[in-house]
């Protein structure tokens, strides 16, 4: 196969200018799997915001207030921390899968895709027609029909990504505060009505003009896969042995040729159908997000010629190398299971998150009290935040000894906030065999036990 190495990426032409892609419409067995991939991932998207449980949204990244709900369970600034080793899994995550598995998450499940490929490029396809037809209306001059087709599909570009800004705002400020902004006069709720223009603004500018540069210009993940890539990642690959070299179909049926020609009839089907334009027989390109449209052309005309598909498949260049078939290998399998196991330790730390937290502190600078000829006591302060959804009415239980509060016996605690209470640990003198005495305290919900909070005890040494 011939190599062509490339100074620019294929949406920039020789003088630094934009080249406008018009993909053809793409279809085959992977676009209508990619179609069902991509009505499950709406579904989702614009259903969770609106999804409550006991009063509160199933999905909700209140950054203002920094407040995150993940499947009803509350997080707040207390728990950066599991956010932070979330986010460090998360990257480790996204390393094992991309060298395992390429940019499958691009082609298949990336937001922008989905957006772009699925919805917005059909609608496109539906008000002017294929690629064919929309170059034609590219170059005519601004008549009649071309400022009715360009005004109906940015019209219905715009409303789209009002929607989809509207929905995104619902995960952040909550359905309810949604509701409130749209219902009322923007002068009520300016900043959330600035807010819904901006996210309006910026989804139409991606979707209507910005397209495909946002995977090859401006998403991080599409540079990542220089470094991650190997020769045992699985891509969408082009058969180079079997294909080359190329040779146009009629030109094969009428002469013969002198030595055989592969199966590649240099057809360009890949290369029309492709959303960021590049030519997937050149190997794999930073532009190339995994969208398999350029498998289902290929197969397409494979089966027109007869000829036997996956001339571009899914492989490793390993693979296509070798001449071998994709199979789960021990790497994969290795990969899978790091996978498997990051996925399983933050499902775990986020399912036995405690729905308290906090501290009891004994109070600087004081020492040990005596309480008559037989109890020793220790002035503390214990500070609590309630994680859950719902008020708590919590009191203390030490393990050992007697606790005297001071002030009010009950700590109130509303959802999210912080509450705190000081109070008096008694023990008798028998209790104390060192200077330093660990104990705890147990904190209680009514007759539920919630949580357990350590101190030490300043005693008297007998």
């Amino acid at each position: 196969m011939e190599e062509e190495f490339r100074d620019r990426i294929a949406t920039v032409t020789e003088q630094g200018k934009r080249r406008w892609i018009f993909a053809k419409k793409p279809k085959g067995r992977f676009y209508n799997y990619r179609t069902i991939v991509g009505i499950i991932c709406y579904a989702l998207f614009f259903s969770l915001p609106f999804i409550h449980v006991n009063g509160k949204p199933l999905f909700q990244f209140n950054i203002p207030d920094g407040q995150f709900i993940l499947f009803g369970a509350i997080f707040w600034p207390q728990d950066f921390f599991i956010f932070g080793l979330a986010m460090v899994a998360f990257m480790l995550f996204v390393i094992v899968f991309t060298m395992a598995f390429g940019r499958l998450f691009c082609g298949w499940i990336c937001p922008q895709t989905i957006f772009m490929e699925m919805l917005f490029r059909r609608i496109e396809y539906w008000i002017e027609g294929d690629a064919p037809t929309q170059k034609l209306l590219a170059k005519m001059p601004w008549n009649g029909e071309k400022i009715r087709k360009k005004t109906l599909k940015h019209v219905i570009f715009f409303a789209l990504s009002v929607v989809i800004a509207n929905t995104f705002l619902a995960y952040i400020i909550g359905v309810h505060e949604l509701k409130a902004i749209v219902t009322a006069p923007p002068s009520e709720h300016p900043g959330g009505f600035t807010a819904m223009i901006i996210f309006s603004a910026v989804f139409y500018s991606v979707f209507a003009f910005f397209r495909e540069q946002v995977c090859t210009v401006v998403c991080p993940y599409g540079r990542l896969q220089g470094v991650l890539l190997d020769k045992n990642s699985v891509v969408v690959a082009y058969d180079y042995l079997r294909g080359e070299p190329r040779g146009k179909y009629k030109k094969r049926v009428k002469e013969a040729e002198p030595a055989p020609l592969g199966d590649c009839i240099d057809c360009m089907q890949c290369v029309h159908v492709c959303p960021t334009g590049i030519d997937i027989r050149n190997g794999t390109q930073l532009e190339c997000i995994n969208c398999t449209a350029c498998i289902d052309a290929c197969d397409f005309m494979m089966e027109k010629t007869g000829r036997p598909k996956g001339l571009i498949r899914y492989a490793s260049a390993d693979g296509i190398a070798s001449g071998k078939p994709l199979r789960f290998t021990g790497r994969m399998r290795v990969y899978s299971a790091a996978l498997a196991v990051l996925t399983i330790a933050i499902t775990v730390m986020l399912a036995t998150r405690a729905p308290l937290s906090g501290a009891i502190i004994r109070t600087p600078g004081m020492l040990y009290q005596e309480r008559g000829a037989d109890s020793v006591s220790n002035l503390y302060r214990i500070k609590l935040v309630n994680k859950t959804n719902r008020d708590m009415q919590l009191t203390l239980r030490p393990q050992s000894g007697t606790i005297v509060p001071v002030g009010q016996p009950v700590i109130h605690l509303r959802p999210g906030a912080q509450g705190e209470g000081t109070f008096f640990l008694v023990l008798p003198r028998t209790a104390i065999r060192q200077r330093k005495t660990k104990l705890g305290v147990e904190v209680w919900e009514g007759e539920r036990r919630i949580t357990e909070k350590g101190t030490t005890f300043l005693g008297p040494v007998q």
